[in-house]
């Protein structure tokens, strides 16, 4: 399957599609996440998880939570930037919140592995 989009990307995951082909942009960003160590994930993904609830709280209530989410997102995503930088982490986001669930990043760093990267095109073979 091919994707071009976080919300591609995060739905050919949820799937555990076996392979994946991904083009443009986000397999830049895509590497990124994936390269990312261990340790420095665990920094990202908690940042990740605190902008992540807030936007779902922004979403749930119809936008009365926005001014506890914008905290929220200001001070989450510093982590995760300072590891992942500011596109890989936006793109994280994205993709977890597309599926309303983190639980596709980790699909995506520990499920997958990259088998091609020819730059602006990866392909990604679950294991």
């Amino acid at each position: 399957m091919s994707v071009t989009t976080e919300a591609e990307l995060a739905d050919a995951v949820s799937r555990n599609e076996d392979t994946i082909i991904i083009e443009g942009d986000l397999a830049k960003k895509t590497v990124r996440i994936k390269a990312t160590g261990t340790v420095a994930w665990v920094v990202a993904i908690g940042s990740i998880g605190i902008v992540f609830y807030g936007v779902v709280a922004t979403l749930g209530t119809g936008g009365a939570a926005t001014p506890a989410a914008s905290v929220a997102l200001a001070t989450g995503s510093a982590g995760a930037i300072s590891v992942l930088g500011v596109a890989a982490t936006t793109t994280a986001i994205s993709m977890a919140v597309s599926v309303k669930s983190l639980s596709v990043l980790k699909r995506l760093r520990n499920n997958y592995k990259l088998t091609v990267n020819s730059g602006d095109k990866i392909t990604l073979k679950r294991c």
